[in-house]
């Protein structure tokens, strides 16, 4: 006799015998399935991909990978690409402060991030191949350094009235008010207190270079400033902000660290800036050493600062034309911070930014061309 066989999920077999009383043998035939599996095609585990770090790129805050496949492989129907940052040069380690960023579906064999703010030195990447059937094994992975200038606001010797969060800051009127409730709430509860605890002592972050300024040195008065927390005394840098277009005042700039508490961007020679005015009268102008250049130009709503310190440029451009706004040529004695002023508003920072190539060509143009939009000191 002969059974009729029905293939089931998982490949289990569903006998249905027909047979008799009488029957002593029993045949199974699986042609049928066996000619179904014969026509099964079956797709191999892809190799892993090899990273071209000569044609990966690193530049204007974006990362573009190249990678290529060590054999031909026409069943790869897409590639994942994981990345994390760290501050760690070499082989990625095991175990990192910042998790493995995932991107799939991509169809080619490159890949560029962009709009990165390089916090940290380098990052890391790794990348897998991808069939309908199965992904293969990730390759070896890279290291890429990302060079950025990556400072924050000093929020110890800013001016009272300046509320900062990390890279915001916003002009606060009662600022300076409830310092002075709280300091006064804990004169009345004893003078017992620990001198750590003193609201006239503030302890820097360890991750903070000092700027050789203390807390009971804010700038005060009319000085409505806020410094960055990172020195500049060599090679160039670039850094953002944008705005409150509605703000009464607004400067960027640069400054000493020797700058008084009671200075004003602009006004001594140890600050260089440009300054918009909208109280009274609107004015729009770059300062230094108390002498003022009106700007004819657009104001835009955030301004991009370059700043060469050996050479001795400063220069500010409009963020979305790139447009240069004006530029300072003079000799620094000492190092500078990025300085702010707000009054009656606020802006935001960004910092971890790579100096963009469009302003590094216009630096080399009218590095070797004089401007009207250039002053010397």
């Amino acid at each position: 006799a002969f059974v009729s066989v029905t293939m089931a999920p998982a490949f289990r077999l569903s006998l249905k015998a027909k047979v008799s009383d009488n029957m002593s043998h029993l045949m199974v035939d699986f042609a049928q399935e066996r000619h179904l599996i014969q026509g099964l095609k079956f797709l191999p585990v892809p190799s892993a991909p090899e990273i071209d770090m000569s044609d990966s790129l690193v530049a204007d805050n974006c990362v573009t990978l190249v990678w290529r496949m060590p054999d031909e492989d026409s069943k790869i129907d897409h590639y994942i690409l994981e990345y994390r940052k760290t501050n760690f040069e070499g082989p990625p380690r095991l175990k990192e402060d910042h998790p493995w960023m995932v991107i799939e579906g991509i169809k080619q064999t490159e890949y560029t991030l962009s709009g990165q703010r390089f916090d940290m030195k380098y990052m890391n990447f790794r990348v897998k191949a991808c069939n309908k059937a199965v992904a293969g094994e990730f390759s070896e992975p890279v290291t890429l350094e990302t060079p950025a200038f990556m400072f924050r606001l000093d929020a110890s010797t800013c001016h009272q009235n300046l509320k900062v969060e990390g890279l915001n800051v916003e002009w606060d009127a009662m600022g300076g008010k409830v310092q002075e409730i709280k300091a006064k709430e804990k004169e009345n509860k004893g003078r017992t207190a620990s001198p750590v605890n003193s609201p006239a002592r503030c302890v820097s972050s360890p991750k903070r270079m000092p700027t050789g300024r203390s807390g009971r040195d804010r700038f005060t008065a009319e000085s409505y400033t806020v410094l960055g927390d990172t020195l500049i005394d060599g090679g160039d840098y670039y850094w953002e902000v944008q705005y409150d277009r509605d703000s009464k005042a607004f400067a960027v700039g640069v400054a000493y660290r020797t700058l008084g508490k009671f200075d004003q961007l602009g006004k001594t020679p140890a600050s260089w800036c440009l300054h918009l005015n909208n109280w009274l009268q609107v004015s729009f102008s770059a300062k230094h050493n108390n002498k003022s250049k009106i700007l004819d130009v657009p104001v835009p709503d955030s301004i991009g600062v370059y700043c060469n310190f050996p050479e001795g440029h400063l220069s500010f451009y409009n963020t979305k034309t790139k447009q240069l706004l004006h530029s300072f040529r003079t000799r620094f004695t000492q190092p500078v911070l990025p300085a702010f002023m707000v009054w009656c508003g606020n802006f935001q920072v960004s910092s971890g930014l790579q100096i963009p190539s469009a302003v590094r060509c216009l630096q080399k143009r009218h590095s070797t061309s004089s401007s009207s939009s250039v002053s010397t000191t």
